[in-house]
């Protein structure tokens, strides 16, 4: 007898994915700057902790249960009801300021400082300049390593990505990991089921509850020298590319000084973090699922639009590793175009794509469920196999006074389609009592698709010791492929 096979040890495995299993610079720095959208609770977490709240979802009850006992003393601000008396605690202050306050702040300064053309000009380029360095740098450089870049343009990233007001890449990469892996569940930071507001913003602007930590390994990015360069310098990087820079360049070159701080700063910074928040709500919202219904990604190319290319979401949930998001020429993938056209040049390689195989498998095996699906909810007439057996006797005695007639072996009542037969009553009724195998399957009338499945909708018995076949297509084409022959 063989031996069985070891199982895989589940925290060692889950030690790997979230890389605790060395020793690894937190995730979340210190100061303002480094906590920037982020919630330290969220990632303070082992992975025994982790094997153990997976392994207890096995069960809801034992889920519910644990989670009962684990809050029965404290329960955390995000378990408990909105009161007049607690609102302030369920909100995080900090994020409220940044992508609500200031924003609010800015169109209320708008309103003195009329905006120039050059400084709108300026607002846009900073705009494609951050946006790009969020999806093909944040996004796909450093979340997914869907290519190689070289030093100053992983230097470009890091600095005028910094500008978005979005966290430091680190921050910002391993919470992207996380919602990878944990897709569409409490561990997602911005879990699509929770409702489209909260996984826009909704998530940011109150507290999370702890119980929802997740870990991802990020060690590769913590051994990158530009990264961790940018998380240790955030609050300064982010100060100056978003809002000092614009402010100086607009006031010593054109002298708008407030025109420059409000919209190249200001309203620069808003427009790109809610494209950013787009591709967590929209994204999941409205569009097609052609790879995967499972899950909520979708694929829209209003999404694309708004930013710049990332609306192709279910094709990058399956296949998160490759370097587009958008596989035709037609479909709108600035940032695709952004990744090509740097390895060109020769400052990115190693543009990792699955295989065409895979992505047709891919399509193909959604569109089957879909027919699937679609097939379920037709009638088809009983299966041969349920079908009761009728004797020789009862089938001559029945034929003609309830419009029987067999093919291939199987007993149909046609007695309410006589009438209706396209090729009039009297081929059916010179059929009844008979087997009209042959002369359905093409000996008379090459019947259509709509015939076969008019027909399997008349089954009600089968034929005692008669050759029975459901496939009255395969017979039909067998039967044109012999005639063609002879």
């Amino acid at each position: 007898m063989s031996e069985s096979v070891d199982s895989v040890d589940i925290t060692k495995l889950n030690a790997l994915a979230a890389g605790t299993n060395r020793k690894t610079p937190r995730i979340v720095a210190a100061g303002v700057g480094g906590r920037l959208m982020g919630t330290k609770s969220l990632v303070n977490v082992t992975a025994d902790q982790i094997t153990e709240d997976s392994m207890k979802q096995m069960t809801l009850a034992e889920k519910d249960e644990a989670e009962r006992q684990k809050y029965t003393r404290e329960t955390h601000i995000s378990d408990q009801p909105w009161t007049f008396s607690n609102w302030y605690q369920h909100i995080n202050w900090l994020n409220l300021m940044l992508v609500v306050v200031f924003p609010l702040y800015g169109m209320w300064e708008a309103t003195k400082h009329p905006l120039q053309w050059k400084t709108a000009l300026l607002g846009f380029i900073l705009y494609l300049a951050s946006g790009l360095s969020i999806t093909a740098g944040y996004h796909r450089l450093f979340s997914h390593t869907a290519y190689s870049a070289s030093t100053p343009v992983r230097l470009f990233y890091a600095i005028v990505g910094a500008g978005a007001i979005q966290g430091s890449i680190k921050w910002w990469a391993h919470s992207h990991r996380v919602h990878h892996r944990y897709t569409d569940t409490p561990r997602d930071p911005y879990d699509a089921r929770q409702g489209l507001w909260y996984s826009h913003m909704g998530w940011m602007l109150v507290k999370a509850n702890p119980k929802n930590r997740a870990r991802a390994d990020i060690s590769d990015l913590t051994s990158d020298w530009v990264v961790r360069f940018q998380h240790r310098h955030y609050l300064t990087l982010m100060l100056l590319m978003s809002l000092v820079l614009p402010t100086i360049i607009a006031g010593v070159f054109w002298g708008d000084w407030w025109g420059g701080f409000i919209y190249g700063g200001i309203f620069k910074s808003f427009v790109i973090q809610q494209a950013t928040f787009c591709v967590n709500s929209l994204a999941h919202w409205i569009g097609s699922q052609p790879f995967d219904d499972r899950r909520t990604p979708r694929d829209h190319v209003i999404t694309a639009l708004a930013t710049f290319g990332e609306g192709y979401h279910n094709f990058h949930h399956e296949f998160p590793s490759d370097y587009r998001n958008a596989l035709k020429w037609y479909q709108y993938d600035p940032t695709k175009m952004v990744i090509w056209g740097l390895s060109k040049i020769g400052m990115a390689w190693n543009l990792k794509t699955f295989s065409q195989n895979a992505i047709e498998q891919g399509l193909l095996q959604q569109q089957e469920k879909k027919l699937e699906q679609m097939r379920q909810k037709l009638r088809w007439g009983e299966q041969v196999d349920a079908l009761p057996v009728m004797e020789r006797e009862e089938f001559n005695e029945r034929s003609k006074k309830d419009g029987l007639i067999l093919i291939a072996g199987i007993v149909h009542d046609c007695k309410s389609f006589i009438k209706e037969h396209p090729g009039g009553q009297a081929l059916i009724r010179a059929s009844l009592g008979k087997d009209a195998t042959k002369a359905f399957n093409g000996a008379v009338y090459r019947h259509s698709n709509a015939a076969h499945n008019m027909l399997a909708g008349m089954r009600i018995a089968v034929l005692r010791d008669s050759d029975v076949s459901s496939n009255t297509f395969q017979l039909q084409q067998e039967y044109l492929e012999k005639e063609k022959v002879n």
